[in-house]
Parts: structure tokens; sequence; C-alpha cells
């Protein structure tokens, strides 16, 4: 079932027939706040018009537009008026885009990044509307017309929409500054769980806390205790589609209860765990 926030919509995330990939159905009013995700992001606006800020400066999103995000890319989201706006989605796990953009390269493992947040082109959404109809309705697809649907999809949005380039690139701060924030998020990124203070991440880091915080805001676009939050709620997301209870993925995930977890979901995915588990029955 959908989740509903009274009367300002649902989204709802029905099950993907393609592994790697999740699907969302969305018709909200609600207002995102700025948060990432930890897949490449597709999608195109059925009705309505949309608006976000990130990395990328502020854009908007009218129907037919296709939007785009990449892993970890922080953005908010908000409709252009209170009609709201809906508007469908897949996700897919990074390594499916780097790995077929080795492939039409015929190189060793590329950086992908999708350059446009919003895209006016045709031949995308179609691309992905065909996909789309296979993904969330597995009894009508075949198995090949699907591969092909994906393939052909990702082909396009590699060649039109995005950038490869070798790994190892150090951005936006100096080699050093993203070295030690690298570090602190990767101590959170293993153990989102677990209960780090500011204080323990700067001790590591050999800096201060105000230098943690600032650095860490600047290469990742979110504090530590928001990212923390984030890596939570991908953290039960996952443990959910393996089909761990409710109150045990809370607690794994180191939420001090269910509701506090939910709470979370909702305000990051838009969508409450119990329906998002039931997405994936």
């Amino acid at each position: 079932m959908p989740a509903r926030d009274g009367t300002r919509g649902r989204v709802h995330m029905p099950r993907c027939a393609i592994a790697g990939v999740e699907a969302t159905v969305a018709e909200t009013a609600r207002a995102f706040p700025r948060h990432s995700h930890d897949r490449f992001g597709v999608g195109v606006i059925v009705s309505g018009g949309h608006k976000s800020a990130s990395g990328r400066g502020p854009v908007e999103a009218r129907m037919n537009d296709t939007i785009m995000v990449n892993p970890g890319e922080v953005h908010d989201g908000s409709p252009l008026d209170e009609r709201g706006r809906a508007w469908h989605m897949l996700y897919f796990e990074p390594s499916m885009l780097v790995s077929a953009a080795a492939e039409l390269n015929a190189t060793e493992a590329r950086e992908v990044e999708l350059t446009q947040p919003v895209a006016h082109d045709p031949l995308l959404k179609h691309l992905f509307e065909r996909l789309f109809a296979m993904a969330v309705q597995p009894s009508a697809r075949d198995d090949l017309a699907c591969e092909q649907a994906l393939v052909e999809l990702v082909a396009h949005l590699l060649s039109a929409h995005a950038t490869c380039r070798a790994t190892g690139h150090a951005r936006m701060l100096g080699t050093s500054s993203v070295a030690t924030i690298a570090h602190a998020k990767a101590r959170i990124d293993d153990d989102p769980a677990a209960p780090l203070t500011l204080a323990d991440l700067a001790d590591e880091a050999g800096i201060s806390r105000f230098q943690l915080l600032r650095a860490f805001a600047h290469e990742t676009g979110l504090p530590p205790h928001a990212y923390r939050m984030q890596r939570r709620v991908v953290l039960a997301r996952q443990l959910i589609a393996r089909g761990v209870s409710l109150a045990d993925a809370a607690a794994a995930a180191g939420f001090a209860d269910q509701s506090h977890m939910t709470r979370a979901f909702v305000r990051l995915l838009g969508v409450t765990p119990a329906n998002y588990a039931a997405a994936m029955r």
C-alpha cells in the first residue's frame, strides 16, 4: 500500500523486478529536506512542477522533464505550487552504471557523474517509461526485452547525460583535507549505528571539532549528524529489504526506537518503513 501524508499525497515503492534497481511512484505536495541517496536516480515528472537545490545549483522541472541525481549528491525538493507534483523514479546501484561505462568505453572502471539535474529529452523520457513499466509490472514483462530496455536506457544516459573519468580525483578541498574527511565519512559508513560524537571524529582526524564540522559539510554537503542519520536510514532500509523486523532493524541501525526510525524514514524517503517492507515482500 502507498504511504499517505494526510492530504499532501503519497509516496509508494512498488516491488521492482530488476536486481539492483528500486522504483518509486510519488504524488505529493511534501517538501523534502536536504538529503542524498546512495544510488543514481533517474525519473520523469508526470504532472505538476518540482524545484530543488543541490551542488549543481537551483533547478526546476516540469511535466515530461527527466530528473537525475548522483549518489551522495545533497539536494532538497519541493513543489512549484500548492498543487504538488507527481513523478516516477528508478534508483540504480552505482556499480551498474560504472560497469556499463567501462563496457561502453572499453576501459578500466570509471567514475560516473550525471551532469544535468533536469533535462528535456524526449528519447530519455521514452526509454525511462518503457523500462519503468517493465520493472514494476513483472507479470507482463519479457526478460530479454527488459534487459534490452535497461541497456538502451543506460547507454543513452551515459552518452548524453554523463561524464566518465578515472577514479581517484580529489575535489573541492586540498588532498590532505579530502583524506581527513574521507576517513571521518568512512567511520560513519562502516558503522552508522555506532554512537560516535563530533569529538570522536575530530580526535581521530587530528583537527578541532569546528574544523571537522566545517570541512565535513563542505565536502559532503551535510553536517556529520545529518549524514549519519541518512546512513542509518539506508542501513535500516537494507535490513528491512532482507526481511528483518521493523523493531530489530531500528535497533540495529542505531535508532532510539521504531518510532524514531519511522520519523527519519518518512522525512528522507517519504514512505514509512512498514510500507517499504510491504513493497519488498
